[in-house]
């Protein structure tokens, strides 16, 4: 019986270390779910009450039965109180608030208290799951984890991290990617949290720590902490700045970030679904900063007012559109770099203010004032001067009356006489060299004519005749006959 009894022992000891392993739990947890198993099974099957202990040899596995019992001065309860003088026949050194532990043998269970051992063991064995989880993911919170997407909800995106799921909420989502089942991405961990169901994950994919961690997987200097992430500003799934500098001399930050060939950066640019990432240099100077944060853009001056925390930059005119960026996205990531608002003025603009302000500036002369003409003494021949020219305008004037007489009278001897008739011969009288021209004229008609073929000619036959008349200078209107 006792080897019997030692092989069974032997497969119980076997099937906890195997359920250890498949579950990843210490097999002391394993142990423990087992003990609170077989005392919810004894107490439901056999008359034991009160404060009952299962006890698990770790080496052989036999299990043993304890019902505990408090020393009190006056016992109210049988089952869980146990008087001072019964206490020192088990304990002779016992006092008052002592646990007394008699061992019990109770019947063995039913088949019904195995059952409910067995929903104690796997409810006992869940909860240390989720707190196993949770322990290991509260600590990786802020970090990067790899997931697979398992399915798509309208709410949310379930990932599945291997050990538990995790939740990829709408806002955390990126706009411009599109996310399928089987996916597998990098997310940011930005929540864990303890729930009804376990504890709960949260993702992101639009968070800019998400840029940060992924800088420092691909670029082992910023991992050493040789180059450093100042500032990042990011909108997630269109462009992102980031701020670096060089904490060792020697060092170039914006070339280690961006790799021979530009590697690392295209190896994060691909994670993140091709978004745009522009890595600038990090200076004390407000002035620099400001106009590295504008890049590509190339900048002409920039001036800082620390009171009102305004940064006031003048670009040339054709580079005006690639520092405001695209619906002001370059001046907007800058000023989130930087932490400066930045008025973005072009030259021109600047120049003409800088015109202005000068002109302003200098005071105007007076106009000097005009001195009133001297007035000119009247000399004696001025006198003789005008009124000679008094005696010449007064005759001139006579003549004129004089000539309006004469065309009166012969426009009422026009009227008066009788309207004499004109002949056509009169009005018109032609030239011979009119006639000559007219002459010509038939001639090359006539030539013309002689030149069509013979299929032309019995179309020509069949046309109308029209009259006209031909006014010649010696003989009466005659009429002839052309072709038309």
């Amino acid at each position: 019986m006792r080897e019997v009894d030692k092989a069974v022992k032997s497969e119980f000891m076997i099937a906890i270390t195997q359920l250890a392993a498949e579950k990843n739990l210490p097999r002391e947890v394993i142990l423990e779910a087992m003990e609170a198993a077989l005392v919810s099974a004894y107490k439901k099957d056999s008359n034991l009450q009160g404060n009952i202990v299962v006890r698990i040899d770790r080496e052989t596995g036999e299990h043993r039965v304890f019902q505990e019992q408090t020393v009190v001065a006056e016992v109210e309860d049988d089952q869980a109180d146990i008087s001072i003088q019964d206490a020192k026949k088990i304990k002779p050194d016992a006092t008052i608030d002592d646990v007394i532990s008699t061992e019990v043998y109770p019947s063995h269970a039913s088949r019904i208290a195995a059952q409910t051992a067995k929903q104690v063991v796997l409810q006992r064995l869940r909860e240390a799951e989720r707190e196993m989880v949770f322990e290991e993911f509260s600590n990786r919170e802020g970090d990067i984890v790899s997931g697979l997407v398992q399915r798509i909800e309208p709410n949310h995106i379930v990932v599945d991290l291997g050990k538990t799921e995790a939740i990829l909420p709408v806002p955390e989502q990126v706009r411009t990617e599109h996310y399928r089942p089987g996916q597998r991405q990098k997310f940011y961990l930005l929540e864990v949290h303890r729930s009804l169901r376990g504890p709960q994950l949260i993702l992101s994919r639009t968070h800019k720590n998400l840029l940060r961690r992924l800088f420092e997987l691909e670029v082992p200097e910023i991992h050493k902490g040789v180059v450093e992430i100042r500032s990042i500003a990011r909108e997630a799934g269109y462009r992102s700045k980031v701020a670096v500098t060089a904490q060792q001399e020697g060092v170039d930050p914006v070339g280690s970030c961006v790799g021979l060939r530009g590697i690392r950066i295209q190896n994060i640019v691909n994670e993140l679904s091709g978004e745009r990432i522009d890595v600038v240099q990090w200076d004390q100077d407000p002035t620099r900063c400001v106009a590295n944060a504008l890049s590509p853009a190339q900048v002409l001056s920039v001036q800082v007012n620390e009171e009102t925390n305004t940064a006031s930059v003048v670009v040339p005119d054709r580079q005006l559109s690639l520092a405001i960026g695209r619906e002001g996205q370059n001046a907007r990531l800058a000023a989130k770099l930087t932490g400066w608002r930045i008025d973005i003025k072009p030259e021109s603009a600047m120049q003409e203010v800088l015109a202005a302000a000068s002109a302003s500036a200098k005071p105007s002369a007076p106009p000097p004032p005009q001195s009133p003409a001297p007035e000119r003494a009247e000399q004696p021949w001025m006198e003789v001067i005008a009124e000679e020219e008094q005696t010449t305008t007064e005759p001139a004037a006579e003549p004129a009356v004089e000539e309006e007489a004469p065309a009166a009278a012969t426009k009422a001897e026009e009227a008066a006489a009788p309207s004499a008739i004109r002949f056509a011969e009169e009005v018109l009288v032609r030239s011979p060299e009119d006639n000559n021209e007219g002459g010509s004229k038939k001639r090359k008609k006539s030539k013309k004519a002689d030149r069509k073929p013979e299929g032309t000619q019995a179309k020509a036959k069949k046309t109308k005749r029209a009259r006209r008349p031909i006014v010649e200078d010696d003989e009466d209107n005659e009429f002839e006959e052309l072709d038309v």
